[in-house]
């Protein structure tokens, strides 16, 4: 594999990235924008079944929404992204996503806010959010250098676990005093924050020369050729998609699960979903030592069978409920089951997301990332759609223990390939 030197240096410090100034507006803009997509993926599924009304067929519909540009869009926008400075990309999909949540506000304010509003409004959100999380992925190697891979992610992946937290705890105190729009101005201004912050990163980055662009479809393909030839690389997207599409199934129905299944207040689920956080914000602090004392090929596996197992606990609080255990030990269950299986997919993200970015050549960073985002992302409006439909047909109990079982089938690609039995992952010679 022959791959150029990056342009780019970057001036990241050898003893940690608080001290690199540019990575410190990248982590504070990460952190602002986080905060606000949380903000919004707690109120808005809450206004929805609580104001509006919806059936778990719309709320399945709303999930699919939320991630449909991942299906339909991702090859596409690698290359795209590929092409541009990445800081900009990031300044215009912080900017776009404050607009378009402006026009829900609006609407919930005013009185004229639909199902089919927040659904188109969701996939408008979820393009921009596209286009940022693949510019974002691939921005961060060459802005800290590959030393430091592995200490950015984490410092990042700790950020959306404090977010994970701060978020629903803010939201369901909010909520007791303010309406949901006006709780969703908040958002407003945090996306407008990072945008501001993401702006003042001085790092620039050399583009490839216009003249050696060459058709869309042939630099796409090189993204899909890239992963379909890394062996290691196609066990963990099997993992990783087989995961999301369970979750995606789970996450479906959660909220009407939580709300009218097991009858949990609003405010009593944003801090089971702030505690659930917390084992998020354990696993970004424990990724790098974790990935030391097992090994980084090894955690892969093993945080990767901890997540479906984890996950089954949270459709057992039903079980729990129906012995009259009382509305005290069921948010017990639900928050033990969440803080798990967070601590388990903030490792096993933190360490396959580093491995790919140490094994992708620089100049296809972006392809990569969105060749994976397609792979792994894909599935889930269509676990979505599946979400809600088993939700109408079967119940909302049933549609979490079935995305329970498909996520810990999921982990059989990684269980049984080399990993398991390796300890450091390898990294292919550079010529």
């Amino acid at each position: 594999m022959t791959s150029d030197e990056p342009q780019v240096r970057t001036a990241a410090s050898p003893r940690s990235l608080i001290h690199h100034r540019d990575f410190r507006y990248l982590w504070g803009g990460d952190a602002l924008g986080q905060l606000g997509a949380q903000l919004t993926g707690f109120v808005l599924p809450i206004f929805a079944v609580s104001h509006l009304h919806a059936t778990e067929w719309q709320m399945g519909a709303l999930n699919a929404a939320e991630t449909a540009a991942f299906l339909l869009l991702s090859l596409p926008a690698g290359a795209w992204v590929d092409r541009m400075r990445k800081r900009r990309v990031l300044v215009a999909a912080d900017l776009a996503r404050a607009v378009i949540l402006s026009v829900v506000v609006a609407a919930a304010l005013t009185g004229h806010a639909s199902m089919g509003l927040l659904i188109g409004a969701a996939v408008v959100i979820s393009t921009f959010s596209l286009f940022f999380d693949v510019a974002h992925q691939s921005y961060v190697p060459g802005l800290v250098g590959l030393d430091h891979v592995v200490e950015g992610n984490s410092k990042l992946q700790a950020t959306q676990s404090v977010a994970m937290i701060a978020g629903p705890a803010i939201g369901g105190v909010a909520l007791r005093v303010l309406t949901a729009p006006l709780v969703m101005v908040a958002t407003v201004g945090t996306y407008l924050a990072s945008a501001f912050a993401l702006a003042r990163i001085g790092h620039r980055e050399d583009l490839p020369d216009p003249a050696s662009r060459r058709p869309l479809r042939t630099e796409i393909a090189e993204g899909l050729r890239f992963v379909a030839s890394e062996p290691l690389l196609r066990r963990i997207l099997a993992c990783t998609s087989l995961g999301n599409l369970g979750g995606a199934i789970g996450n479906a129905v959660v909220v009407i699960f939580a709300l009218r299944t097991l009858d949990v207040g609003t405010a009593t689920y944003g801090v089971v979903l702030s505690a659930s956080a917390a084992g998020g914000l354990l696993g970004a602090v424990l990724a790098d030592r974790a990935s030391r004392w097992v090994g980084p090929a090894r955690i892969i596996p093993v945080s990767a069978a901890f997540t479906g197992l984890s996950y089954a606990i949270t459709p057992a609080a039903a079980i729990v409920a129906a012995t009259g255990a009382g509305p005290t030990l069921v948010p017990v269950v639900l928050v033990v089951g969440g803080f798990v299986f967070n601590l388990a997919v903030v490792v096993y993200n933190v360490a396959q997301v580093s491995f790919r970015q140490r094994l992708c050549p620089p100049a296809l960073l972006g392809r990569m990332n969105a060749s994976a985002r397609f792979i792994v992302w894909g599935p889930i409006p269509i676990g979505g759609l599946l979400g809600g439909w088993i939700g109408t047909v079967w119940g909302v109990a049933p549609a979490l223990w079935i995305g329970a079982a498909i996520m810990t089938l999921g982990a059989l690609p990684v269980l049984l390939s080399p990993l398991s039995r390796m300890t450091e992952l390898p990294v292919p010679a550079r010529d």
